[in-house]
């Protein structure tokens, strides 16, 4: 598959999903950059805004196979990955795959769970496979995980390991709808009986395989290699942070800005790619200080101002 023909690939899947979610392209677009580089992402909002909408609409324009697991104080971590159930006419203990095992999986308001049971996602995320009584399992191919959240301040929340967060590719906010929006919703109520929105299948397993390999093949330049160095580097010198973005953020700010130039129908990267996506990428993995925590410093706000900072090459 060529950069022109992942381009409409994309523009197919997202017009595909905008019939059915009321949400900002930019948004959509940023959710894709997640199956495009290969990552997964992680959704925060308040309740009601179309996170797991969102999910649902993706996975079924993709043409993949779909897995809801609704993460609660009491979910167990075998509840996530499987378990061994004894066969009584065998004699023997047959694993029984747990919701896990489908190639898009949301893992709806996944900070509602302990951190034990969050963390039966990583290694899934991870390697995309799962360890269970001491037997690796392998997982469908592609992998995909859209996690959703409310605010970590809402009540009966538990905030996400660090290094768990630090696997997401991109954070993302939907945001309320605006008034056209609004509407919509509301237009819809008044007719889901005759008017529910549906989603059919844009692409295949296969498919969406072959696209996941076409931000490979997009040109870095050795300036924007630099660049992207520097504003990862940025992060780690300011004085609101106390741990800066790691070097896998580092990486995953490059498969982001590739991908990025795949949605725009580019085989280069360029320095607007990169700004595009620093803030969904980076700004999660930021760990403040206490002092900037309590005078509720934004992280986002941290990566504008190191993107400020830094020098932004020409591309001849």
């Amino acid at each position: 598959m060529d950069i022109t023909d992942a381009r409409a690939e994309c523009n197919a899947v997202l017009d595909a999903v905008s019939e059915s979610v009321i949400a900002d392209r930019e948004f959509l677009e940023t959710v894709l950059l997640g199956v495009l580089a290969r990552g997964h992402v992680l959704l925060e909002d308040v309740p009601g805004t179309g996170k797991t909408l969102t999910a649902n609409s993706l996975a079924s324009a993709l043409g993949l196979s779909f897995s809801r697991i609704q993460f609660t104080p009491d979910l167990l971590p075998a509840d996530v990955t499987g378990t061994h159930v004894f066969d009584e006419s065998e004699g023997t203990f047959d694993f029984t795959e747990g919701p896990i095992f489908a190639n898009v999986v949301l893992a709806d308001e996944i900070n509602r769970a302990p951190p034990k049971t969050q963390a039966a996602l990583l290694e899934a995320m991870a390697e995309g496979q799962v360890t269970v009584d001491g037997d690796t399992h392998q997982l469908p191919q592609p992998f995909f995980v859209i996690a959703t959240q409310n605010p970590v301040e809402q009540a009966g929340t538990f905030p996400l390991p660090e290094a768990q967060v630090d696997r997401f590719l991109v954070k993302q906010s939907i945001g309320y709808p605006d008034a056209d929006g609004e509407r919509e919703l509301l237009q819809r109520r008044l007719g889901r009986t005759e008017r529910s929105p549906s989603i059919d299948p844009v692409l295949d397993g296969g498919r969406v395989r072959a696209l996941r390999e076409v931000p490979e093949s997009v040109r870095v330049d050795d300036d924007l290699v630099t660049y992207i160095a520097d504003i990862a580097r940025g992060t780690r010198t300011r004085n609101q942070v106390d741990v800066g973005v790691s070097p896998r953020g580092t990486q995953r700010l490059l498969e982001a800005a590739r991908a990025r130039a795949v949605v725009a129908g580019r085989d280069y990267v360029t320095p607007d790619d990169v700004k595009r996506v620093a803030g969904p990428v980076l700004a999660h993995r930021l760990v403040l200080t206490p002092d900037a925590s309590v005078d509720g410093a934004s992280k986002a706000a941290i990566v504008d101002r190191v993107l400020e900072s830094v020098s932004v090459p020409t591309l001849e």
